[in-house]
């Protein structure tokens, strides 16, 4: 099979995922290397849409955040996620990917703001669209965000790029035991409390019939291997 299973994608990427080994903010070799794994699906054809975390920024300040203003904290962090599309913009820049990042807030001096029919024109011309700031709204988490743009962009699937190769029956980390599910059906993952994603982000995606992998984003290669619909990490379905 030489041709992409997916057309178009979004992509779930968490703020840690840009820290590599540091224990917070942005890893320029990590991003680079992440930046090289979506150009390769984009030659491939695939039209690519990213939600981008910030907890990579935020935890340098969560410490001071303790006590604060739930809304007030969730903007701190919605602010921090346009910061990290912002380098995986400038990433992509550098290996000649051309993207555009659109930010739910409304911050025109730094990022166009969020408007559905450009999105997906940007997409139809080969660019990568990069979605800052989340929802826009306070008490919805980035895993919502995905859920919600990767519907509003007509996207074949939502894949969420962890740390870990998909979804386990237990920590891996701690039992050797552990066995990895290849699916799993959204009532299953709900249930068994397993993880996945956030319970709005699941439920919104059950209810819309839109299927889910969860993959590992260090595993060289594993972003190609999902869209070509390999034995890669875990797909979640109705």
């Amino acid at each position: 099979m030489t041709v992409p299973a997916y057309r178009r994608i979004l992509l779930k990427l968490s703020g840690e995922a840009l820290m590599g080994e540091n224990s917070y903010g942005i890893d320029r070799d990590t991003i680079g290397r992440i930046a090289a794994e979506i150009k390769e699906v984009v030659d491939m054809g695939v039209e690519v849409g990213v939600v981008i975390g910030g907890g990579n920024i935020f935890r340098g300040v969560a410490p001071a955040a303790a006590g604060m203003d739930r809304a007030t904290a969730d903007y701190m962090g919605m602010l921090a996620t346009v910061m990290n599309a912002l380098a995986l913009q400038d990433a992509m820049r550098h290996i000649g990917l051309e993207s555009r990042v659109q930010s739910a807030l409304n911050i025109e001096q730094v990022a166009e703001p969020y408007i559905r029919g450009k999105a997906l024109r940007y997409l139809e011309e080969g660019k990568v669209v990069i979605f800052g700031a989340g929802t826009g709204n306070p008490f919805f988490t980035t895993d919502t965000a995905a859920a919600l743009r990767g519907m509003e962009m007509n996207v074949d699937i939502v894949l969420k790029a962890t740390k870990v190769d998909g979804v386990y029956t237990d920590d891996p980390k701690t039992n050797p035991e552990a066995m990895r599910y290849k699916t799993l059906s959204f009532d299953e993952a709900i249930t068994r409390n397993l993880k996945v994603m956030d319970a709005t982000a699941l439920t919104l995606c059950r209810d819309q019939n839109m299927p889910l992998c969860v993959f590992s984003i260090f595993k060289r290669g594993a972003l190609r291997r999902v869209v070509m619909k390999e034995d890669e990490g875990t797909l979640v379905t109705a």
